[in-house]
């Protein structure tokens, strides 16, 4: 089997998604002072050992998000610089690269965006992974994945009512994950369109319901996507 280089594997996703491929032995999950993405030299190196014919690039910069307002140069180097240094890599070594990226690049006004609907990021938290998006566009060997996912169980005691997402789990996306590898391109990844609340109340009962009725929380109330492209490979 080709070999993979996952990064991120320490992160919430990354965790779940070793987990449940543990038997996939051709999967590498280099800690991140092993393959820093600020640090081209030591990526190099650790490629050159491991010669992968693909890198699943989840790591990155981003809870809390208002560490994108208050620490730009760090959301910057790890999520714009650190991409596009894969990029090159990928592109030196010819090395096809899945990114992962998320729902927020869209404007989240009227909802059920495309993957070729024009792009507004909602914060900077967006706009640093769509800076991600600019050079892995240019890498003809890549699949973007816009991706509206969040862990399970729901964290918080309450969900908005008024808040309408695509989020499905992480388990969900990494059990149907080996379905999409050989595409290239944009693919927008979530669950069924619904309400914060709607999705929150089917694995907790117990959750409070809300309405979110300013936006200072700094939540769009529609950030929904058209995942067409994404339901016909399940």
């Amino acid at each position: 089997m080709k070999k993979i280089i996952f990064t991120g594997g320490s992160g919430k996703f990354g965790r779940i998604f070793k987990k449940i491929n543990s038997k996939k032995e051709n999967i590498f999950y280099p800690p991140s002072n092993t393959f820093d993405v600020t640090n081209i030299k030591k990526m190099e190196r650790y490629i050159k050992k491991t010669k992968p014919k693909l890198i699943i690039h989840t790591a990155a910069v981003s809870r809390p998000m208002d560490i994108h307002e208050k620490k730009i140069e760090k959301s910057i180097i790890t999520n714009i610089i650190g991409t596009s240094n894969i990029v090159n890599l990928c592109h030196k070594y010819k090395i096809k690269l899945i990114y992962f990226s998320t729902n927020y690049v869209y404007p989240s006004k009227k909802g059920n965006y495309k993957e070729d609907h024009p792009l507004l990021p909602f914060n900077n938290y967006a706009w640093s992974k769509l800076g991600g998006e600019c050079a892995v566009q240019m890498l003809k060997n890549s699949l973007i994945l816009r991706i509206c996912m969040t862990e399970k169980p729901f964290t918080h005691k309450y969900a908005f009512s008024n808040l309408r997402t695509n989020f499905m789990f992480h388990e969900d996306l990494a059990k149907v994950f080996f379905k999409i590898i050989n595409e290239k391109g944009i693919i927008n990844i979530g669950g069924p369109v619904q309400s914060v609340y709607d999705f929150a109340k089917k694995s907790n009962k117990k959750i409070k319901k809300k309405n979110l009725k300013t936006k200072k929380n700094n939540l769009p109330l529609n950030s929904t996507m058209n995942t067409w492209k994404f339901k016909k490979f399940l």
